[in-house]
């Protein structure tokens, strides 16, 4: 399981990595291009800046069988999709199973069964107790490892789970073709005769509670998603939101219990048709009160992302740039349909009231905002914000610029945390006040898609044992809070607007520590992160949960 949960993690380090390569692709692009006449300043002045109300959002983890947020009291809607198994077979070789519309399986071959992992989750950090599972269909159920079966009948089965050990497998053994099992949930203790009014675990909504927005990108699985069409979303009716993200009714209802705007990120693939049907669901279903962030994929400048190579391919396609720089090319992709998903959005709820079309590039990189991606057909004109991500970074590689993994690792927690409010910090300050020149330059707000700190090993350096150690010390240590504080008061001097913090809850692994914290159950009074974010949501006006 540890190897699976690595392998999971490792697009985490191909961000990183991407962020690198990203930066140094966008330098050299960028000399280049500011030759180019098409890339001036607007032709004519953009209106006045418009005034900032910042705000703290967050993004939210995405589902999968390690999330260690716990965000439904249903566990399998983070259940892993099935894996397929066959008698004698190594792991997951089984034969391509036979699925529904929505991700049952609706026959088994002989000698096979399909089975799926639940909260892969160590240290005891999810409920243990008496679970109820409840399916429809007939056919035959098992569990093993930390869960076993206390009694059953049909369509409904108890088990007593012990955290301690670890996750849980549910093991599907039969299934009859003609009334195939289906509609399973597995449901924390205490929750049976709640949980399909109440699909929210009360620890979350109480968690986020006074959350200006929720970011939406890694509950929508923006990053390589592969859905093009209304019909490929994920809904209700499907059997894990682990495959597809999290269907957009229930991110809707989110936003309405808590009250919180909405930040969705329009999948690269999309056609016109699911961008309208997509924003006709949220007109219809999402409290009028409340308004909506549309930004096009996410981090299409990031070359290590599938939407990033795409944009290329569709620059090649349309003659957009130079065909020997095809990254400049995919930055005014990236602007053109950016506008189009805007004004679909903006046919819908007719008008743009509700709406903050966001454009969204490298925080290091305001060469491409001003002269590539905001120009480009005059893009500017269609868009409410400029949205970056100032991370306070520190990326550590194993070798090339100083210092390396090796040099670091010897530091201790104090010289660490020296160079990131000494050195990291004041770049972070720098790149949003050099952004917010540009966001004025054309009347456009500046957010935050993301930010926090960003202590990680790349390039190899996320393999050094003790480097790893001491970033997971250096963000629990409590002179964190006072670097996020001065990080919080540079974003609210300089006139930034929406700040969403990455991330929500997540496991601090050698891939980064983005959780502000790691666990559903953590008390937040141990994290430094977490209070200070949550101190300056507070004198912000929000009504944030804080534990003091």
């Amino acid at each position: 399981m540890a190897k699976r949960t690595d392998l999971a993690c490792f697009g985490c380090f191909r961000r990183e990595w991407g962020i690198l390569r990203a930066l140094i692709l966008g330098c050299l692009g960028a000399g280049s291009f500011l030759a180019q006449a098409w890339a001036d300043s607007p032709a004519e002045p953009p209106a006045a800046p418009k005034k900032p109300h910042p705000a703290l959002g967050m993004n939210l983890a995405g589902p999968a069988d390690w999330n260690t947020e716990l965000p439904f009291v249903d566990v399998f809607r983070m259940s892993r999709p099935w894996v397929s198994q066959q008698k004698g077979q190594p792991w997951g070789k089984g034969p391509p199973l036979e699925l529904d519309q929505y991700g049952w399986v609706k026959r088994l071959a002989p000698d096979c069964w399909a089975e799926t992992p639940f909260c892969t989750i160590q240290g005891g950090h999810y409920p243990s107790g008496q679970y109820t599972v409840f399916y429809e269909g007939r056919g035959k159920l098992d569990f093993w490892g930390a869960a076993h079966m206390v009694d059953q009948q049909p369509g409904r089965i108890r088990i007593q789970v012990d955290s301690q050990k670890g996750g849980f497998f549910l093991r599907l053994l039969e299934t009859d073709p003609n009334d195939y099992v289906r509609n399973i949930r597995v449901i924390m203790p205490g929750f049976e005769k709640t949980y399909e009014k109440e699909p929210f675990h009360p620890e979350f909504l109480r968690r986020w509670r006074g959350i200006r927005c929720f970011r939406f990108m890694d509950w929508m699985h923006t990053n390589g998603s592969e859905i093009r069409r209304w019909e490929d979303r994920p809904t209700p009716q499907h059997a894990t939101f682990s495959a597809k993200g999290v269907a957009l009714e229930w991110m809707i209802e989110l936003c309405n219990r808590q009250q919180a705007d909405a930040w969705f990120c329009m999948p690269h693939l999309a056609d016109d048709d699911y961008v309208r049907r997509f924003a006709q669901m949220v007109k219809d279903r999402l409290d009028p009160k409340l308004r909506v962030y549309i930004e096009y994929s996410n981090e299409v400048w990031n070359a290590q992302f599938p939407q990033t190579r795409y944009s290329w391919e569709k620059a090649k396609e349309l003659g957009l740039g130079p065909k020997e720089r095809p990254w400049e090319g995919g930055a005014m992709f990236y602007a053109r349909r950016s506008v189009q998903i805007f004004k679909i959005w903006q046919e819908v709820f007719g008008g743009t009231d509700r709406l903050v079309r966001v454009i969204a590039w490298q925080a290091g990189n305001q060469h491409w905002m001003e002269k590539i991606v905001l120009p480009f057909e005059d893009a500017w004109r269609h868009a409410d914000a400029l949205a970056i991500a100032p991370y306070v970074w520190m990326n550590i590689p194993k070798q090339g610029k100083e210092p390396t993994a090796d040099q670091v690792a010897q530091w201790t927690v104090e010289q660490t945390l020296d160079y990131l409010e000494k050195v990291s910090l004041p770049r972070a300050i720098d790149a949003i006040r050099r952004s917010k020149k540009v966001a004025d330059k054309f009347g456009l707000l500046l957010v935050a898609y993301e930010g926090g700190q960003h202590m990680v090993g790349v390039a190899g350096g996320e393999n050094n044992e003790a480097l790893t150690r001491l970033f997971h010390a250096c963000n629990a240590h409590p002179r964190m809070a006072d670097i996020y504080q001065k990080y919080y008061q540079a974003w609210t001097e300089a006139g930034g607007d929406l700040f969403c913090y990455f991330s929500s809850v997540g496991r601090w692994t050698k891939w980064g520590s983005w959780g502000i914290l790691q666990w559903y159950d953590e008390d937040p009074r141990q994290s430094p992160k977490f209070m200070a974010t949550m101190r300056w949501a507070r004198q912000l006006g929000q009504n944030v949960f804080l534990p003091e």
